[in-house]
């Protein structure tokens, strides 16, 4: 599957590593819901660390179509939620 980190790039991670980035969705989805900055900050780290961590970095002048798009590493709760009220930025 493909990921990108917005203001970073694209990453090839493993289909088998799908249930572990749900949960951490569902937990920064939990968090905007909640409007919990500091549940949102964790969660969005994690997210990406979990991201880079279990992929591998596409070249960047490679861009296919992602499956899942994650926030800037420092993007605030505010900035993620009109990012989602975009047309296209629903939450998956």
């Amino acid at each position: 599957m493909i990921v990108r980190i917005l203001g970073e790039g694209q990453f090839d991670v493993p289909d088998a590593e799908r249930a572990a980035l749900d949960e951490f969705e569902h937990a920064l989805n939990a968090a905007v819901e909640g409007q919990d900055e500091a549940a949102f900050a964790s969660a969005l780290g994690a997210l990406i660390e979990a991201v880079r961590k279990a992929g591998s970095a596409l070249p960047p002048d490679a861009f296919t179509s992602s499956d899942l798009v994650v926030p800037f590493s420092d993007a605030t709760l505010a900035e993620t939620k009109a990012l989602l009220e975009e047309p296209g930025g629903e939450r998956v």
